[in-house]
């Protein structure tokens, strides 16, 4: 209560409600007023707030609630002229400012009750990662990526309680890091890559090499090419018709922040590298479906983008084209003769770009080196206007 301003801390102790964590009610414990715990599951929140209409209710949240917390949920819930939001200093402004860091400088990331493994794309040389974690043992998982990925002389910084009596700073490397930490905590990250690191930029075009594959997936020039036409953009959803590896999906959800992809694989083993490629590659929200299009398409959110790499027919086109949103984008590729043809007809009455793409790349040839090509690839794309 101390750290609020006057007006806000106010509004809480005329409060007839109060809703929030343990933590949060401890913190507040000498207000007089009902006092009701986080609903399990949290999405029920919604409908608890629904129910003290007419009183005067007030949900605690750490910081601001508007970054990364329960503001956002509550205000696409519910009837905006009912909230009053009151923002404090947020865990980023305040890690920034013990840390030094220009804010515009700094990615600002959460993991807390979301999977770890969503950092693992924003490991850059030289970047500067604020996270808000889950627990103790978060910083150690994020350690264990960086040093796997040829970031252990990354530094690492735990804070802990900004603000308060009882705050703390932990410093250390991520690989030797072994700190015991608070439970709640924010985590800062200088990123330092050593020489063999792993770049792995967020602009499409990763190495093939750096996906669990069958040899059957969208090769390395052709998937940026692909993604080029996909236009990646935030929040947006992408479907993946025969997903295969997940090789476009990943790319596709590194490429822009929040952005959604479900993959759709008939083949379980193909459906497992997927997933393994979502963890390694830092997009563990990939959603895999079983099923053959186009009756797995049934049922699904209306997509911002489509990519047909198997499964290609005019029915799974017009399936897909009639759920696609307005100004959204498909694109299809095509190895065989047969899915050609396919992609000519549909380009004659559909329009679009209908392009050849041939790859050769430079291998050895006994004791010389010479080009072998990759199979061509016939590609078709077009905007839904």
């Amino acid at each position: 209560m101390a750290g609020l301003l006057p007006a806000t801390r106010a509004v809480v102790e005329a409060a007839e409600v109060i809703i929030g964590g343990d933590r949060h009610h401890r913190l507040s414990e000498a207000v007089t007023a009902d006092r009701v715990a986080w609903p399990s599951p949290f999405d029920a929140l919604i409908d608890t707030l629904k129910g003290y209409k007419g009183r005067r209710v007030v949900v605690l949240a750490t910081g601001d609630p508007l970054w990364f917390s329960v503001g956002a949920r509550i205000g696409r819930a519910l009837d905006p002229s009912e909230i009053v939001y009151h923002p404090q200093l947020s865990a980023f402004q305040l890690a920034a400012a013990r840390m030094g860091w220009s804010l515009p400088d700094v990615e600002t990331l959460t993991v807390h009750g979301r999977p770890v493994e969503q950092m693992i794309a924003f490991i850059q040389p030289d970047a500067r990662l604020l996270i808000l974690t889950t627990g103790a043992e978060t910083p150690a998982r994020i350690a264990r990526f960086l040093t796997e990925r040829g970031f252990g002389a990354s530094r690492m910084t735990v804070l802990a309680a900004m603000g308060g009596k009882d705050e703390a700073r932990i410093d250390g490397v991520a690989e030797s890091w072994d700190a015991q930490v608070p439970a709640f905590n924010t985590l800062a990250v200088k990123c330092v890559a050593a020489p063999d690191a792993a770049l792995l930029p967020r602009v499409p075009g990763l190495a093939d090499a750096l996906f669990q594959h069958d040899g059957t997936m969208t090769k390395q020039e052709v998937r940026a090419a692909t993604l080029a036409k996909l236009m990646p953009m935030r929040g947006a959803l992408l479907w993946d018709i025969g997903t295969g590896c997940g090789s476009v999906a990943v790319e596709w959800m590194r490429a822009a922040r929040y952005a959604r992809a479900v993959g759709i694989e008939p083949r379980d083993d193909r459906r497992a590298m997927a997933a393994q490629n979502a963890l390694a590659l830092g997009t563990p929200k990939l959603e895999l479906i079983e099923g053959r299009v186009p009756e797995a398409l049934n049922g699904l959110e209306p997509p911002d983008a489509v990519f047909i790499g198997g499964g290609l027919s005019v029915e799974v086109f017009d399936a897909a084209w009639a759920a696609l949103r307005p100004l959204g984008r498909l694109v299809a590729n095509a190895v065989t003769l047969e899915s050609e043809a396919v992609l000519i007809d549909l380009h004659k009455y559909h329009g679009g770009q209908l392009i050849k793409l041939q790859v050769n790349r430079a291998e050895p040839v006994g004791a010389m080196t010479g080009w072998r090509p990759l199979m061509p690839v016939t590609q078709w794309s077009l905007v839904k206007r």
